[in-house]
């Protein structure tokens, strides 16, 4: 692998824009940033089958759909309920709002889980940009049906790989949480997005210059490290079109995106040695403003986790990044795939 290190550089704070924080850069903190790679197999998939490969449908949760839609034994995506979910379909829908003090209601909200593939050994990476691209469709339709609900103000989709990023389960999967409020840190990136949009008159993501900072590009879709980066090694995939909400992707999109989607786990994987990390949608609140589209502008996040979370990021919300985004961007850069 190439190596991309500036030497002797000193720490810098750097504003995150779009979620309104600060992150730390620390290089001398860590050793090289060749040298980051994930200790072992984030999780080690010795299964050869379990209750989401083909043929145990049965043991799994009620099916929503499948793809294709009138397979049988051949299908290719399943969405099911989550047979542990974190909130309740069943529970009666109690509005947080109109509440003061300390609140609690009923945990009333949708929790579906999205089999990427029948094969128990099969990664998201492994398949073609088209899969990929239907597993994307398959979210946005699932998306769709969940915005018929009066009750849901936001669906939040996310991927967990590896044990050590929340993954229970070793076949490939990605999973979505529809409640009945929007997160405060969805919140607080909408407002941040607003702020920039006042001060500006454009949106923070459209406004990107991506130079050092970028990975690879596709006809619709930029991937690059952000500035402020959290993680180190932190990718995101942007949009070229503005665009609110992830459930406005078309088919031709979705395999776009699936294509660099795919490119950048497979860099990923090789240059970290296959490490544990987070996938996730940044979309817009369903009964979002439409004052707000013009500031607002969904991205794909990808977070790998190769150090842990300490005590002074607990406390004051600003992250310790000790690899700078221009060396993380150059070294995934360098890393040559053949798709």
């Amino acid at each position: 692998m190439a190596e991309a290190e500036t030497p002797n550089r000193s720490p810098e704070i750097r504003k995150d824009k779009i979620h309104n924080r600060w992150v730390l850069f620390s290089p001398a903190r860590s050793r090289r940033p060749s040298d980051f790679k994930a200790k072992s197999n984030p999780q080690p998939n010795n299964q050869t089958e379990c209750p989401f490969c083909a043929g145990h449908e049965h043991e799994c949760a009620p099916e929503i759909f499948r793809v294709p839609a009138d397979s049988i034994n051949d299908w290719k995506i399943r969405v099911i309920q989550n047979l542990y979910p974190a909130v309740s379909r069943e529970l009666d829908f109690q509005n947080p709002v109109s509440l003061v003090g300390d609140v609690a209601v009923s945990g009333f909200g949708f929790h579906d889980v999205v089999i990427e593939s029948p094969v128990h050994s099969v990664n998201l990476s492994d398949l073609s940009p088209a899969q990929v691209g239907e597993v994307l469709l398959a979210c946005k339709k699932r998306i769709e049906q969940l915005r018929s609900c009066d009750y849901i103000k936001y669906v939040q989709v996310f991927k967990n790989h590896g044990a050590s990023a929340g993954a229970s389960m070793s076949h490939s999967h990605s999973q979505m949480i529809a409640l009945p409020i929007v997160p405060p840190t969805v919140s607080a990136r909408l407002d941040s997005m607003m702020e920039y949009y006042k001060q500006t008159g454009k949106c923070s993501l459209c406004d990107i210059q991506p130079n050092e900072l970028l990975i690879a590009e596709s006809a619709h879709f930029i991937s690059l490290v952000p500035f402020a980066a959290t993680f180190a090694f932190e990718i995101w995939i942007i949009p070229r079109d503005h665009s609110s909400h992830f459930n406005e992707i078309d088919s031709e999109k979705a395999v776009d995106l699936g294509g660099l989607l795919k490119l950048m786990l497979l860099k990923m994987s090789l240059q970290l040695n296959n490490p544990p990390f987070n996938l996730l949608i940044h979309t817009s609140p369903f009964q979002d403003d439409p004052s707000n589209a013009p500031s607002t502008h969904w991205f794909l996040q990808i977070a790998p986790h190769l150090s842990g979370v300490g005590g002074f990021e607990i406390a004051t919300g600003c992250y310790i990044n000790p690899v700078f985004p221009e060396d993380a961007a150059k070294l995934l850069r360098d890393v040559r795939i053949s798709l």
